[in-house]
């Protein structure tokens, strides 16, 4: 991927991920031009004033729901990262049709515009929720990553490549439970859900390396799960709020005690490239020579947070907040 010569856009741009990416992209691998797509214009004005402001940089306002709009931000674009969602658990079981609008059909908008714009490459964000999905938030994404993935028998020889990246918890990010728990701590308690719940964890700057990496190897039609650490709620607790009472709570509606990356039915068309897992369609213009390099997975396998080998030790943990 010659990404100097490239034209890259960002949906949901002004978002935790979205900022990380920008950076990431002018420090390291300087687009041509880099295009901040998203619909809250105070958001992109903070971002100028806090110093994105480059000369490759474009903000251009607008939402995944409006198909006219991404014709127009897409023209001359290369490749795209879609970043935007509704992804807050409560607000999406409180207003469905919202999250659907959002996430599954400005997800069929991204593929019709980047089909007919002459987008080469689409890297689409999903989330481990996506994975034997309980709530609507998940529903969204699992369908949004099957969109993805059948878009590319749409796109004959020289189309563009559809792709996506599901990964777990970011550290610090907006909504994460590790910017709570700091607060909490102010008061001297912390809540907890459930004492044995356990979740995969990521940083940004992780994830956003992640993605580019997928978008430079990507054939169109995987779905990539990065290999990560778990770690139990209550050593996160610990780690975070040491001398802080603990309040259980109960698990809360549309929740898991443990998050899956890749389910046992999944497994067999998952191959492990030793950083990563790539989850392969089964269509029948997926060719056989993809990932020819990868290991098959055992009968039986998945990859979820409780049965994970890697666990984050309380340092580990310390390293991925101060990154």
């Amino acid at each position: 991927m010659n990404w100097q010569e490239s034209s890259v856009l960002i949906t949901g741009g002004t978002g935790s991920f979205g900022k990380k990416f920008i950076e990431v992209m002018l420090k390291d691998y300087h687009p041509k031009r880099l295009v901040v797509f998203s619909r809250d214009e105070l958001k992109q004005h903070e971002m100028r004033v806090a110093g994105f402001n480059h000369e490759s940089l474009r903000y251009f306002i607008g939402d995944v729901r409006d198909k006219d709009r991404l014709y127009r931000a897409f023209r001359g674009i290369d490749v795209v990262v879609h970043a935007a969602a509704l992804k807050q658990v409560p607000a999406c079981e409180y207003n469905p049709i919202e999250a659907i609008n959002t996430n599954i059909n400005g997800a069929r908008n991204i593929v019709d515009a980047a089909l007919d714009c002459g987008v080469r490459r689409v890297l689409a964000m999903s989330t481990d929720k996506a994975t034997a999905p309980v709530n609507l938030y998940g529903a969204t994404k699992a369908v949004a990553e099957k969109l993805f993935v059948q878009a590319n028998s749409y796109r004959g020889i020289e189309g563009a490549r559809f792709s996506c990246v599901r990964y777990g918890n970011v550290v610090g990010s907006r909504g994460s439970v590790v910017p709570l728990f700091k607060e909490q701590r102010k008061t001297g308690k912390v809540t907890i859900t459930d004492p044995r719940m356990t979740r995969f964890w990521i940083t940004l700057e992780q994830g956003v390396r992640f993605v580019i990496s997928c978008i430079d190897i990507m054939h169109g039609g995987e779905v990539f799960v990065p290999k990560l650490p778990s770690m139990n709620i209550m050593d996160l607790a610990r780690v975070l709020a040491p001398n802080c009472d603990v309040a259980k709570i109960g698990i809360r509606s549309g929740e898991k005690l443990h998050e899956a990356m890749v389910t046992e039915d999944e497994a067999r068309q998952t191959v492990d490239l030793g950083d990563r897992y790539v989850i392969q369609p089964a269509h029948p213009w997926w060719s056989e020579i993809n990932w020819a390099e990868g290991k098959r997975l055992p009968d039986g396998f998945s990859y979820a947070s409780n049965t994970n080998d890697w666990w984050l030790t309380p340092e580990g943990l310390m390293e991925m907040i101060n990154a």
